[in-house]
């Protein structure tokens, strides 16, 4: 019962977001000149518009002119080569701190729970917030307005998403399989590179792309603690809208959603070899 209340909510969700497009879609078949219901007459009239306008012919025409600006003109590669460094010290740094946090609160040392509190607040406390503080703090210690400082910056709010992947792999994880491993002698370190780290590798990989794109997508952080020189491809189109909106950012969108779906598909691809090479005997 349960189970069918919840296939039943679900079913009704997905319907109350397609509605408006199942309820226009028909409309584009009508032979009246007019959006109303009931369609009088089906008609493919508007398609033959579509394909002779010359208004309608000439918008369809695509064009890589945009692109191109995106990778030619100075500030836009000079961001996007910023946002590939920031990114990837941000993933690096990410992973390592939140594989060591998973592994630390796995063993459910004193205060775990305010410990784990502290290390998912970033992800509730407001951005403007963080940014003041982290602009505060990092200018006292000289890193201010330096690739250093956003990548820590970054670093603070992509932490809990690796944490959380990573820690839902370590929960799956058989803890005997690791204490056969330590009874035919391995070490510590051993056990964790040739047991553990295999098989969270999928948790960390996921960690790995969630941090980097929390740094690709961050843009409040980078207001406060980023300089000049470190324009970041979401902080310049963030700048390119406020003064004068261009279809280069419809490209760089476009770049981030294609991005995106590569690297959840790749990560999806990994998880489940990952997991066809567990089962086997």
């Amino acid at each position: 019962m349960l189970r069918f209340g919840r296939f039943l909510f679900g079913a009704a969700t997905v319907l109350f977001l397609l509605a408006p497009l199942i309820a226009i879609l028909p409309l584009a078949f009508t032979s009246s000149s007019m959006l109303t219901y009931p369609i009088t007459q089906l008609s493919t009239r508007w398609f033959e518009e579509l394909a002779t306008a010359d208004a309608w012919r000439r918008s369809i025409v695509i064009s890589t002119r945009w692109f191109e600006e995106l990778a030619t003109a100075d500030a836009w590669r000079r961001s996007i080569v910023n946002s590939l460094i920031i990114g990837s010290g941000t993933t690096a740094l990410s992973t390592v701190l939140g594989t060591l946090a998973a592994l630390a609160l796995r063993r459910r040392i004193a205060f775990h729970s305010v410990l784990r509190t502290l290390f998912l607040l970033p992800m509730v406390v407001p951005a403007v917030v963080l940014g003041i503080g982290l602009q505060i703090l990092l200018a006292r210690l000289g890193l201010a307005n330096t690739y250093a400082a956003v990548i820590v910056a970054h670093t603070v709010v992509a932490v809990p998403f690796v944490l959380v992947s990573i820690s839902a792999s370590l929960d799956g994880i058989d803890p005997q399989v690791e204490r056969a491993a330590a009874s035919l002698g391995a070490s510590p370190a051993r056990v964790y590179l040739l047991v553990t780290m295999p098989l969270t590798m999928p948790g960390i990989l996921s960690g790995a792309a969630l941090a980097f794109a929390t740094s690709l997508d961050e843009v409040v952080l980078t207001l406060f603690v980023a300089g000049p020189n470190q324009l970041t491809l979401a902080r310049q189109m963030f700048s390119s809208i406020r003064e004068n909106i261009s279809p280069v950012i419809v490209a760089a969108a476009f770049l981030f959603i294609v991005g995106t779906i590569a690297v959840g598909g790749l990560l999806a691809a990994v998880r489940q070899r990952t997991l066809r090479t567990a089962a086997m005997p």
